[in-house]
């Protein structure tokens, strides 16, 4: 049976890409560099802020001038990572039929610790008990560790448990972790590039997630 719902987040849960992109450009502007088109950013996501802004700066710095873009962006993103951003139609109502269902739900995600834990307040008013970020504490997707940090804080077994996500990271990191993915058609990757990675179902709408758990359940 499942029983729990591992959920990543930008481009999953929220469209977040023209906050992430605001704050990436402000960052380049702030250090001389050009800005970058929301198509670039969209490839660029997925692998936490340290990547977007090595592959954003694209080896026009110095590790050090790196770091310090990295702060910059850091910085601007803490203070309007709320100005565009937006749950995905159909997400919240998702969430709260998982909830009334007695689901299991979980953030695990790349974002800055911090930034994952104030996004699942502000827009979902803290109905996920478990939302965890990139931090010091766990290694960032796909290593397994933060899905097993999210599965021990809810008192769950990984064969209880699917992931979903809509990046080659979130397939990658469910099979580490040993558990079904299922991917989603309406974030920041095709639905082809999933699919040639093998993830155990595709869905097209959030409603369909609950038709694809209940079929499992029944058939269990």
């Amino acid at each position: 049976m499942i029983t729990t719902v591992i959920f990543d987040l930008d481009g999953t849960l929220l469209y977040t890409l023209d906050d992430l992109k605001n704050s990436v450009n402000f960052a380049l502007r702030m250090h001389g560099l050009p800005e970058r088109t929301l198509s670039e950013v969209r490839k660029f996501v997925g692998n936490g802020v340290e990547l977007l802004i090595h592959r954003a700066v694209d080896g026009a710095f110095s590790e050090s001038e790196e770091a310090h873009c990295l702060e910059t962006f850091k910085q601007h993103y803490a203070k309007n990572m709320n100005k565009l951003t937006k749950p995905y139609k159909g997400i919240p109502e998702l969430v709260r039929n998982l909830l009334k269902l007695n689901y299991h739900i979980a953030i695990v995600s790349n974002k800055f610790d911090s930034a994952v834990k104030q996004l699942n307040e502000q827009y979902f008013d803290g109905m996920f008990p478990v939302a965890i970020g990139a931090s010091d504490l766990v290694a960032k997707k796909p290593a397994p560790d933060s899905v097993y940090a999210a599965l021990s804080e809810l008192g769950v077994t990984k064969d209880q448990a699917v992931y979903v996500g809509d990046s080659e990271v979130d397939v990658l990191t469910a099979a580490n972790a040993g558990i079904p993915c299922i991917g989603v058609t309406w974030g920041f990757r095709d639905a082809s590039v999933l699919e040639t990675m093998g993830v155990w179902r595709m869905i097209d709408s959030p409603r369909q997630l609950l038709e694809v758990l209940d079929r499992r359940n029944q058939a269990c």
